[in-house]
């Protein structure tokens, strides 16, 4: 299989949530009674960029860009791009509806209450990715290097975590036992 469709294939958790993004996005048009051409511009206009922004995420986190369930070089990485495709939507919104204007707030106000967004969105996204990500990857690894390599990645987390927590757990039960011994 060629590196390429490789990487590729790992992208798909990432590309699903952005498109979950952009079906809960058209979902919450819906409910506010948009027409129906607008809520489906909102799904793709939204849906196409967080897609390729989570694909772009899941072949970093493939590369080694990024830790396995690291909260803060993702929240960077959406502090960028969460604005970007909002305003890819807003944008594309705007063009199919024929409105002269895009927005109605000055750029840098949109831009920055976006990136305010950005981190509650972020962290949606790594819990999502985390709970689709492992269970395709480990379907594919027989026959994908990349997402083998991405396996021992998130097995080697899960060891480290679980020592930690063992290690914690021992050094209570023996600083209750020094209380116990100095009362």
């Amino acid at each position: 299989m060629p590196l390429a469709l490789q990487y590729a294939e790992v992208a798909i958790p990432g590309i699903g949530v952005g498109l979950i993004a952009g079906a809960f996005a058209a979902g919450v048009a819906a409910m506010a009674g948009l027409p129906a051409v607008q809520i489906a511009t909102i799904a793709t206009g939204l849906g196409i960029p967080l897609a390729l922004l989570g694909a772009g995420y899941c072949v970093l986190l493939a590369l080694g860009k990024f830790g396995v369930g690291a909260v803060g070089p993702v929240a960077f990485y959406w502090l960028v791009g969460f604005p970007l495709a909002r305003l890819t939507d807003q944008y594309l919104v705007a063009t199919v509806l024929g409105h002269d204007e895009i927005l109605r707030e000055p750029l840098l106000s949109f831009l920055a209450f976006q990136a305010m967004l950005s981190m509650g969105f972020a962290i949606g996204f790594l819990w999502l990715h985390e709970r689709i990500a492992p269970h395709l990857l480990i379907r594919i690894k027989d026959h994908n290097p990349v997402a083998a390599h991405l396996v021992e990645r998130y097995i080697s987390q899960a060891t480290a975590l679980e020592e930690r927590r063992v290690n914690a757990k021992e050094e209570r039960a023996a600083k209750r036992g020094r209380r116990r011994g100095s009362s």
